[in-house]
């Protein structure tokens, strides 16, 4: 349960509904399947308690969903890596069936946290997930060799864009959790990713639904 209380429907405004309600519908077409009614768009619930956050971040993830230098499979790996890093429940439930959606097998959702030795992702795939997780850490770990890396299969303007997915990924994660957000049911009865254990710490097996999700962050 959210460890903050929304604004009240009416107490929210015209616009801020308006915001609700095309983000929902925006979520659904983006999972392909419905999510819990009322987790659906609960981050953006909470930022309803900052009515200017709420408009100029609904505006930034609008802006973010009209970009597409990238192509799907490695935008989508990018933002799941970086959500299993965070471990936040409701972006790796979304991100999860997302990335899915855009031709990541589950056999790769459950490889992600051994991509580097694993044969179900090619070069630039690694790179990409490199990146993301180098950017993920604290302190951040992106050599520039690294960077070098990337320049051989992508644009300056890709780069950016694969910069700033991993970025609002971490935002999201990190708002998500502190707040107690947790996951909507996007992959319900499906494979997930498996959140990046703590050094040192096996994997989580898990046959239920959201797989990988451990039972304090399952829905």
């Amino acid at each position: 349960m959210a460890r903050v209380t929304p604004p009240p429907g009416r107490a929210t405004g015209v616009r801020a509904r308006m915001v609700f309600w095309f983000t929902e519908r925006a979520l659904g077409r983006l999972a392909g399947r419905p999510a819990h009614p009322d987790r659906l768009a609960e981050p953006l619930r909470a930022y309803a308690h900052l009515p200017g956050v709420l408009r100029g971040y609904a505006k930034l993830e609008q802006a973010t969903a009209g970009t597409h230098r990238l192509v799907r499979r490695h935008q989508a790996l990018a933002e799941l890596k970086a959500a299993t890093l965070t471990q936040c429940a409701y972006c790796i439930d979304l991100g999860s069936e997302v990335a899915r959606r855009w031709g990541v097998s589950d056999e790769e959702l459950l490889a992600l946290p051994h991509y580097d030795t694993s044969p179900l992702f090619d070069e630039v795939d690694k790179l990409v997930l490199t990146y993301a997780e180098g950017m993920s850490r604290t302190p951040v770990d992106v050599p520039a060799d690294l960077v070098q890396r990337l320049r051989e299969h992508f644009t300056d303007a890709q780069i950016v864009e694969l910069t700033h997915l991993v970025a609002l990924e971490n935002l999201r994660g990190r708002f998500n959790l502190a707040l107690g957000i947790e996951a909507a049911g996007f992959s319900q009865g499906r494979v997930c990713a498996l959140p990046a254990p703590p050094p040192g710490a096996a994997p989580y097996q898990s046959d239920d639904a959201l797989t990988g999700l451990p039972p304090e962050k399952r829905s």
